[in-house]
């Protein structure tokens, strides 16, 4: 790049902590609204998949989540023991499906009225101007960062 082209200013500082910290900062908010109905943004998030998704294989939600199965299996494991999810039998004899229960569903359904206030609150904190383009960023972000689909064989 030609100097006259170069960036008035650089970025400062680590890009992976200050977006760690917008992170942390984020679900801190999230995480003081879901406490009233039980939860915490992670399970909340897991319990909306699983009601549109399922019943579904484990390896299907973790990839809708981009998340890693042992990653997944685990932050299962407490919405199992609560009664919110379960697990039966998939396609064939070899393969699980996660689904919500009847209880889960009820879970979710309490828990979304405290996202939405946390939601409320936070466009209301940024601003919803500043929201849309945050949102707009992220998902710029996020294609230009997407993993290259490896290439066909036969191509």
């Amino acid at each position: 790049m030609p100097e006259s082209d170069a960036p008035a200013t650089l970025p400062r500082g680590c890009t992976n902590l200050q977006l760690r910290q917008l992170t942390r900062r984020v679900t801190q908010h999230y995480d003081a609204q879901m406490a009233a109905a039980g939860l915490k943004t992670t399970q909340y998030s897991l319990l909306t998949a699983v009601l549109s998704m399922g019943p579904a294989r484990p390896a299907d939600l973790a990839a809708a989540l981009r998340m890693d199965p042992s990653t997944l299996t685990r932050n299962l494991k407490p919405l199992i023991a609560a009664g919110w999810v379960e697990t039966g039998s998939g396609s064939d004899a070899r393969s699980r499906a996660v689904s919500i229960t009847v209880e889960g569903r009820a879970k979710r359904a309490e828990a979304q009225r405290h996202w939405k206030v946390a939601q409320q609150s936070l466009n209301q904190t940024l601003g919803v101007p500043r929201v849309l383009a945050l949102h707009a960023l992220i998902q710029e972000s996020l294609a230009l960062l997407a993993p290259e689909e490896p290439a066909d064989a036969d191509e």
